[in-house]
């Protein structure tokens, strides 16, 4: 079978230009791996930083990843895209224009006969409510449709905000969430029958055995601390790799 690739955490958007141009490269890199090799691509949340979807305008930030992603398509790789934290609410753009799948939440999915279940890895914790609250604002429809009215420099200024407010509240937190993304899938595992829980979110590279000796815990780990990780899937096993 052909090989499924896995990313997440890249935040393009976030740093200055040339660490931008670097990863941009990086990804133009992995998409002639995956176009070789590959029949799949999931990118696992927050690939953008922000993400404001407008009628007529397309942030220029994005232009290259977004022409990339494009070409994946064109050639027939089946391209996922996981809504994290960040990227809040993908809209139309990406499956309408881009031909790429767009998903929210937790998803169970069969892919070389395994079953994989795959989150950003937001929203897991029901404990944490000023999160909660923060989703439901940025991905309320109504909230959207009056930013998209505006100005669009001005929108994306507050899309950029939000996104730092977002970061402010789990910076501090990145090992507490990582120790409860390998619970929670830990937890899981105990119920629910999968071979691979797949997720980013802290961005704490991670692939261990989980305690039911059969399901395995990745984490995708993120792209903006000079490392450019991925994830293949070659039908048989899972494995962490550097671009």
């Amino acid at each position: 079978m052909s090989k499924s690739f896995f990313i997440s955490d890249i935040h393009f958007g976030l740093q200055a230009d040339h660490e931008e141009n670097i990863k941009v490269e990086r990804f133009r890199q992995l998409s002639g791996i995956i176009s070789k090799e590959g029949g799949a691509l999931y990118m696992v949340g927050d690939m953008l930083d922000y993400w404001m979807e407008f009628h007529h305008v397309i942030p220029k930030h994005f232009s290259r990843f977004f022409c990339l992603l494009e070409g994946l398509v064109r050639q027939g790789i089946d391209v996922h895209y996981y809504a994290g934290n960040h990227d809040f609410y993908l809209g139309d753009y990406f499956s309408s224009s881009l031909g790429v799948h767009t998903w929210y939440g937790m998803r169970e999915s069969v892919i070389g006969g395994k079953k994989f279940v795959i989150a950003h890895g937001d929203g897991l914790d029901r404990s944490d409510i000023g999160y909660r609250f923060f989703v439901k604002f940025v991905r309320n429809r109504f909230n959207l449709s009056l930013l998209s009215t505006l100005q669009p420099d001005l929108a994306i200024a507050i899309m950029r905000y939000l996104s730092r407010l977002g970061r402010k509240h789990g910076g501090s937190n990145i090992h507490r969430e990582a120790d409860f993304l390998l619970q929670h899938a830990d937890t899981m595992a105990g119920t629910n029958d999968f071979d691979y829980f797949v997720c980013g979110h802290s961005h704490l590279r991670s692939h261990k055995k989980l305690s039911n000796s059969h399901s395995e815990y990745i984490n995708l780990g993120t792209w903006i601390d000079g490392e450019y990780p991925y994830g293949v899937f070659d039908g048989r096993t899972f494995s962490l790799e550097q671009l």
